[in-house]
């Protein structure tokens, strides 16, 4: 069904990119790209953003599985290493290309360098992106 706007599917796509593009949210995409794995833990995407409360960057965590553009995965039971997390965030495949249909995947490499030149990370941060991660994901 048309409208002045155009197709329903393009509305649906358009009010996705308005969604995703909310700062928070897009900061958050734009960690989990960064990552060295590109599935950053939760207390990950926390210390990347000390200005939003915890309880923020997990709300706005669950919105972007909500709509299919973050996934959460989990180590198995025998990968799970105490000390160490056990669940991490990644992109889907669904999201990744909606990223990039959007262009919105243009600095992935730049994000990625940058996220290499933090040198002033916790001791607990390095220590978790250290952490092992699921092989499938």
């Amino acid at each position: 069904m048309s409208t002045e706007l155009g197709t329903s599917d393009e509305l649906e796509s358009r009010e996705l990119v308005h969604f995703v593009t909310q700062q928070t949210r897009f900061s958050l995409i734009n960690n989990i790209l960064q990552h060295p794995d590109q599935l950053p833990s939760m207390y990950e995407l926390e210390e990347l953003n000390p200005s939003v409360s915890d309880a923020t960057v997990y709300k706005h965590i669950q919105k972007l599985i909500d709509v299919g553009i973050v996934k959460e995965v989990a180590l198995d039971d025998a990968q799970r290493r105490q000390g160490h997390p056990w669940k991490f965030y990644g992109i889907t495949e669904t999201g990744r290309e909606f990223l990039d249909d959007h262009n919105l995947l243009a600095a992935e490499k730049t994000l990625q360098q940058i996220y290499d030149t933090i040198s002033d990370k916790p001791e607990k941060m390095v220590k978790y992106e250290n952490a092992p991660r699921p092989k499938d994901a």
